[in-house]
């Protein structure tokens, strides 16, 4: 049963690596689940103390790749409409359940906002560009918190072999 769960769990791990890449896989939960998974097995044992910080860590980064991009389009001096914009094409992207989605609502949206703001296609081209940089960094961060499971997985699971 051990090596079943071992596999199970190398399987989540991969799956969450890939998932900081593609949108609609939940890439720093399945991480922290191939933690848990292995956890059970007699290859690794980790406190609950660190699985609660795992836990945590892959909610935290998660919350925050959904917002960062709206963040960044009003931190780049975008008004409140391209902050709702970005927000707005965030939820229309995330109904189109396409990878393409998540990362053009954002955009479009901020963008589109800025538009019927007034702004001149320039400024709203920088707060469609800041969503964009709010996504890449909200991808940045789910691949160090996928990446760092897997060390702390591959530390526990060869050393206890």
């Amino acid at each position: 049963m051990d090596f079943v769960l071992l596999l199970l769990s190398v399987i989540l791990l991969l799956t969450g690596i890939a998932g900081c890449f593609l949108p609609f896989i939940p890439g720093p939960p399945l991480s922290f689940l191939a933690l848990l998974t292995v956890h059970f097995t007699r290859f690794a044992g980790f406190t609950a103390g660190f699985l609660a910080l795992m836990a945590a860590i892959a909610v935290a980064v998660t919350v925050a790749d959904l917002l960062l991009p709206v963040w960044t389009a009003g931190k780049s001096g975008g008004s409140r409409y391209g902050v709702w914009g970005a927000a707005i094409g965030l939820l229309a992207g995330i109904l189109t359940l396409s990878p393409a989605g998540l990362i053009i609502g954002p955009v479009a949206g901020a963008i589109a906002g800025e538009f019927l703001n007034g702004r001149k296609p320039g400024e709203a081209f920088v707060a469609g560009l800041a969503a964009f940089a709010g996504f890449l960094m909200g991808t940045g961060l789910k691949l160090g918190a996928s990446l760092a499971m897997t060390f702390y997985f591959i530390r526990a699971v060869t050393s206890l072999a």
